[in-house]
């Protein structure tokens, strides 16, 4: 048990509040970027990081350390989201408001405006995949999870992973990406 986080689950699940609150240190932000991506809404993506906390702590005792603690939080916040979305379908664009919203607090590798723009179309490319290709990038490379930790959060088999991982890039190189439904 080397994860630190873990340390911290078996202290709170023992009543340790001040354990609680290291984790959703710990893991808020992260969850909360994920969801803000994902929902494309600063409000709902606050909602949804606090259902994904509430049910967390309802769910701490059945934590049994199989995945690490952060794929066992991205995985019940996944599920989340999978709730909200088949309760309410989110706006199909992001406008450049919401995009400029977006930047990252302390240094950003993208200070000029050139990369912004790039950046900007990149996203946009990314929103147009279908589903299950945007999901995985956001999970890999928007929360820096593993191929191994996205595979369990979607509950797929990391095969899958790879196959959407691979026709992402292939669409996203190529710029043909057409829009989804």
């Amino acid at each position: 048990m080397s994860d630190p986080a873990e340390k911290l689950c078996d202290w709170a699940r023992a009543g340790d509040l001040s354990a609680a609150s290291e984790l959703v240190a710990l893991f808020y932000e992260r969850v909360y970027a994920f969801f803000r991506r994902l929902c494309r809404d600063n409000e709902d993506a606050a909602d949804l990081t606090q259902k994904t906390f509430a049910k967390v702590w309802t769910s701490l005792g059945s934590y049994s350390g199989r995945s690490s603690f952060s794929t066992w939080i991205h995985g019940i916040g996944y599920h989340v989201y999978v709730d909200w979305r088949r309760k309410k379908n989110p706006a199909e664009a992001r406008s450049d408001e919401w995009w400029e919203a977006c930047v990252a607090e302390g240094p950003s590798p993208f200070e000029n405006a050139a990369e912004r723009e790039l950046a900007g179309q990149l996203f946009a490319l990314v929103e147009q995949l279908e589903e299950g290709m945007r999901e995985v990038v956001h999970l890999h490379y928007y929360q820096g999870l593993s191929i191994q930790e996205t595979a369990n959060v979607l509950n797929v088999a990391t095969s899958t992973v790879k196959y959407r991982m691979r026709g992402a890039l292939s669409r996203l190189k190529a710029g043909a990406v057409e829009p989804t439904t």
